[in-house]
């Protein structure tokens, strides 16, 4: 099934009915009851239903997309926009103003502003920042010592963004910081998202409280960085300074408001996803050590045994595999959302002006109707031979179309250069205490990985 094959269609040119409603509703709560207790299993098996499916969540009526091919339909089309129950719960931290949240001629200045940091030819000038990065991470863990490895995932992310975007030497204590901070703030999110009961969130329960101080401190350390730079005078050739100095559509500076919601779009969501990827990175390491041994090998007869570097990546076939792989089992994003702007119709169903439509990334990459033992960890379908097997858009951890994550290329040069450096010294063993099984919130993430290094 091709995009046009599914593109949008209006009433005079075609019937369109009605999508089917999902069961399991309960009075009031809808089907959100289903998605907080057990989300990833209740997205999975709306397929069956049909490739858009009616859901309740409490008095709301949302579309769910369940193929491929309308989700690419779906990213492309301007008759949808950023919108809907995940971005309005992501608005508490990321505000209205930044680049994940704006639309129309806004998001286009503000991409524009933030692209030249991510061209692909921008990448390699992060290249000693990363090595020193993925290098110190291995050099503070010890064999035989217990590494926390929500900590330390949070701790490298975040250190790469802001020396490599802010410019600034964000030592351990903010990282430190900024990690309690999204688990909380996060948390949060997504119990707003799926049971919508606005004025319940406002009283001062413990869990209020909780997520009210997290998002405050979150906004509290991005004005400390705003701050510290005016004061230094400096201006380097990072995206701070690109916001600092950017103007908006009258050429008149952009508003402060707009840098803080940029600057929290580059440290907040980018670190999260990030982060949770790097956990699931450690979790697969440690479960497969089949494929650590491989990655290990392979990092070896690329370095000689030397310290892996920036410019080996590309030539690490099998190590940026894993990570795809990695990526598709465990998305850090699982769940989006979108908003029809107009009447529209989608797969030939019906979607009024103003629904939400939502859809599952972690459904979508683990469908059998699109991959061969869709379970198994099996980086080689990867592999330039065995890659066209999969439809198109069954694939698509940063988006598509003009919502496309800018920091595709730098997220997974990151990505590729940890699990190498990390690869190439231990190999890993879950210990007493830890618990890999899924934390869902708005991204995915493990509970409580803790992790053994063992030197090769």
């Amino acid at each position: 099934m091709t995009v046009e094959s599914v593109k949008p269609e209006t009433s005079e040119s075609a019937e369109l009915r009605e999508p089917p409603l999902a069961g399991g509703a309960v009075p009031v709560l809808g089907h959100g009851l289903k998605l907080v207790r057990d989300p990833l299993a209740f997205m999975s098996g709306l397929g069956v239903h049909g490739d858009v499916v009616r859901l309740k969540l409490g008095p709301k009526t949302v579309y769910a997309v369940t193929t491929p091919a309308l989700t690419g339909a779906l990213a492309l089309s301007p008759d949808y926009k950023i919108d809907g129950p995940l971005w309005e719960s992501l608005e508490g931290l990321l505000g209205k103003e930044g680049v994940a949240t704006a639309n129309g001629p806004r998001h286009r200045r503000q991409r524009r502003t933030i692209q030249p940091a991510f061209r692909l030819d921008a990448i390699p000038a992060y290249g000693t920042v990363m090595e020193e990065e993925a290098h110190a991470l291995t050099e503070r863990w010890q064999p035989g010592e217990t590494v926390d490895c929500t900590s330390e995932s949070f701790r490298v992310a975040v250190r790469i963004a802001a020396r490599c975007l802010l410019r600034g030497d964000y030592m351990d204590e903010r990282a430190e910081r900024l990690s309690i901070d999204l688990a909380t703030v996060f948390r949060g999110m997504y119990r707003r998202m799926v049971v919508p009961l606005g004025p319940l969130y406002r009283l001062p329960f413990p869990a209020n409280r909780e997520f009210n101080r997290a998002l405050a401190d979150l906004h509290l350390l991005v004005d400390e960085i705003v701050a510290e730079r005016r004061a230094s005078g400096q201006k380097p050739d990072d995206l701070l300074t690109a916001l600092l100095e950017a103007k908006d559509d009258n050429g008149d500076p952009i508003g402060e408001q707009e840098i803080h919601d940029q600057v929290v779009a580059i440290l907040t969501p980018g670190s999260e996803t990030v982060a949770s990827t790097i956990m699931w990175l450690l979790q697969v390491l440690a479960e497969h050590p089949e494929h650590a041994e491989k990655v290990r090998a392979e990092v070896e007869s690329v370095t000689g045994g030397r310290p892996v570097a920036f410019a080996d990546v590309r030539a690490l076939r099998h190590t940026n595999n894993v990570v795809v792989e990695a990526m598709r089992l465990r998305p850090a994003v699982w769940i989006l959302t979108r908003r029809a702007v107009t009447d529209t119709a989608l797969g030939g169903y019906r979607i009024p002006a103003g629904a939400d439509i939502v859809y599952s990334p972690y459904a979508i990459q683990r469908d059998a109707r699109s991959y061969g033992h869709h379970l198994d960890f099996d980086p080689d379908r990867w592999l330039p031979e065995r890659v066209k097997e999969v439809p198109k858009y069954a694939m698509s951890p940063f988006s598509v179309g003009n919502r496309k994550c800018p920091s595709d290329h730098f997220s997974m040069s990151q990505l590729s250069l940890i699990t190498a450096a990390i690869s190439a010294k231990y190999r890993f063993e879950q210990v007493g205490g830890s618990n890999d099984t899924t934390r869902v919130g708005i991204t995915l993430r493990p509970h409580r990985l803790l992790l053994q290094p063992v030197q090769w």
